[in-house]
């Protein structure tokens, strides 16, 4: 059965003003289609736009607590459908159902958070050198957002970007992946079925290039919330950089590390290895491709690790004893392959071949193997250094911290470290000399929670990161002075006497 998707433009479900649709298909059997989504163009685009500027005053007016209302009522009734909402999404993305599960519980924590950071401060007063007047700190919603979202995490992101978005008066226009439509509008939905006023927000389906390309260049869009490859990020911020009234908040990819100390305990290093490059198949933009280990210790943690590896089950989402599904697309496939090639003709000592597994019942999914190899630090090696995106690792020997940091340090990349170590010595170096947006300590490179910043540096973001942090990209923070004087006075001894003036 094939479900219908539309667009929500304005407080309607609507087809795509050409007409078009694209096919969604079950990345677990290719040649299963499971859903038709309208193919949006630019005249969708503008609708969209539309309604969200002529929501935006109305919605800026209401109290900021009315607004977090609608995100309560959002999570109760995402909190009835979870187990429905993992399937649609294990189906539509092959996230294995238990990190399907954990997707939605992430949304709803998200909302939840919008909604109880409602009722706390939202700016604050401050003591001005003149003992007369009051000075304050306020945040005001920019104006007309666009959330453009990853597939990988279909609801949770999402409300990363519009939650927050939202709470804070601002009106939304929201762009999923492509890949992922059902999701997409499963949330949207449930907006719409607790009574959001028309235009706030706002769901156009379709291709980036399509129709994600209009909106960020849309003169009346105010933010452009992007989650995505570097690629398409570094083209958004360029675009948007041309106007003078928007901004753009990227999070992108990762050339991520775990670093094995010698002190570590192979315990929690194995596992934290294991979870930081093969949980959703290596296609998180925080797994780790890189290992980095103390030579003291490689020997024993590779040969623990590659047998861990060869024990991951493989196969169908739906079950709760998969570890990893498939990917997302053929394309994936073919750039997965490339690196693992890429890694042999480096020189790389292949210890897992990443061989596509046969998964019974499903002949036709995107399936790929776990593919692991042994490689001493160089420069050169352009494997060491670019985004793979799949289920791919390198196992990397250093001599001590500072020739950790170094390697970690050597890609342009600066997104998510964990260190495994007893060492707290050790532990600081690393916090303070490698360039990291999250850091986990005794833990695998993946894990995020909503109430701390999510974002990276270099090419991995914009140092802007989204989740509890976004409230300072979709406000502007403004200065209110206050004077209850009968006469001027200001600050820094400056005199405010007017030479002839009546006065």
């Amino acid at each position: 059965m094939v479900t219908d998707c539309q667009n929500y433009i304005n407080g309607r479900w609507v087809d795509a003003g050409g007409g078009e649709t694209f096919p969604d298909r079950n990345p677990s059997n290719w040649d299963e289609v499971i859903a038709a989504a309208p193919r949006s163009g630019a005249e969708d685009a503008d609708a969209a736009v539309a309604a969200a500027r002529e929501a935006f005053e109305g919605w800026r007016a209401l109290s900021r607590i009315k607004r977090a209302e609608y995100m309560d009522a959002v999570v109760q009734l995402a909190k009835g459908d979870t187990d429905e909402l993992a399937a649609a999404m294990a189906l539509e993305c092959g996230k294995p159902i238990n990190e399907c599960r954990a997707d939605v519980v992430e949304g709803i924590h998200m909302l939840q958070y919008c909604f109880g950071r409602a009722r706390m401060a939202d700016g604050y007063a401050l003591a001005s050198e003149i003992a007369e007047k009051d000075a304050f700190v306020l945040r005001k919603p920019k104006g007309v957002a666009v959330a453009i979202t990853p597939w990988n995490f279909p609801f949770a992101i999402p409300t990363w970007l519009i939650g927050p978005s939202l709470t804070e008066g601002n009106t939304v226009v929201f762009k999923p992946s492509e890949e992922t439509p059902i999701v997409g509008q499963r949330l949207v939905e449930y907006f719409d079925h607790v009574g959001l006023p028309p235009g706030v927000l706002n769901l156009v389906q379709g291709f980036g290039e399509e129709v994600g390309e209009p909106l960020v260049q849309h003169p009346d869009v105010n933010v452009v919330l992007f989650t995505g490859s570097y690629a398409v990020g570094s083209h958004i911020r360029q675009e948007v950089a041309k106007f003078s009234n928007k901004m753009a908040a990227c999070e992108m990819g990762g050339k991520n590390a775990m670093i094995v100390s010698e002190s570590a305990r192979m315990e929690i290093a194995v596992p934290a290895a294991l979870i930081s490059v093969f949980k959703t198949t290596g296609q998180r933009c925080v797994s780790a491709e890189r290992l980095l280990v103390h030579e003291s210790r490689i020997d024993e943690f590779t040969e623990r690790f590659v047998a861990g590896a060869r024990g991951l089950r493989v196969g169908d989402p739906l079950s709760d004893d998969t570890f990893m599904g498939p990917l997302i697309n053929r394309d994936q496939i073919e750039k997965t392959a490339y690196y693992n090639k890429l890694a042999r003709d480096e020189g790389g000592d292949v210890l897992l071949d990443g061989a596509a597994p046969e998964v019974a019942g499903f002949p036709n999914g995107n399936w790929a193997g776990a593919f692991a190899y042994r490689m001493d630090y160089r420069p050169d090696a352009r494997v060491l250094c670019e985004e793979v995106f799949g289920p791919h690792a390198a196992i990397v020997p250093f001599h001590d911290v500072e020739d950790a940091a170094h390697i970690y340090n050597a890609t342009e990349y600066g997104f998510s470290l964990a260190v495994i170590s007893e060492d707290y010595r050790e532990l600081r170096r690393l916090q303070d000399v490698c360039d990291f947006g999250v850091g986990y300590v005794n833990l695998p490179t993946i894990g995020a929670e909503v109430h701390l910043p999510f974002g990276g540096l270099k090419r991995s973001g914009t140092g802007l990161p989204s989740a509890s942090a976004l409230i300072d990209v979709v406000t502007h923070r403004v200065a209110w002075t206050v004077n209850h004087a009968p006469d001027i006075k200001m600050a820094q001894g400056m005199s405010s006497a007017i030479e002839g003036s009546p006065a």
